[in-house]
């Protein structure tokens, strides 16, 4: 496994866990439709929550929560509303993004809600 890799699966472990830790209950790691993937689908009381994870080493040149880009989030969105058809889900969704930025042995952790709204354009 690269170190890329697993500092992006590290990420992921410690973005489910502080989910988890502030009341979210996991529903879905790694949620697969084709050629779409979610990281992470979650659901608290009010909303599904469809968490993108994006994981950096203290060097990086672009901070996590920009790599998410537009065409980025379109595909999200997409896999969103195929997920809540497929599931037969009414409930209200939002989508967030979780940074983790490495430092040494320690992340910096950064939990944006409403990260961006399912616009299709």
């Amino acid at each position: 496994m690269s170190g890329s890799h697993t500092l992006g699966k590290t990420g992921e472990e410690l973005a489910a866990g502080h989910l988890e830790e502030k009341g979210y209950r996991i529903l879905h790691r790694n949620w697969k439709s084709g050629r779409r993937e979610m990281d992470i689908v979650s659901e608290n009381d009010e909303f599904v929550v469809f968490v993108e994870v994006k994981t950096r080493s203290a060097d990086f040149i672009l901070h996590p929560r920009d790599s998410v880009t537009k065409e980025k989030q379109r595909l999200i969105i997409y896999a969103a509303d195929f997920y809540l058809r497929r599931y037969n889900i009414s409930k209200e969704s939002r989508f967030d993004i979780i940074t983790l930025v490495a430092k040494g042995d320690e992340f910096d952790i950064e939990h944006i809600e409403n990260a961006f709204y399912p616009t299709l354009r």
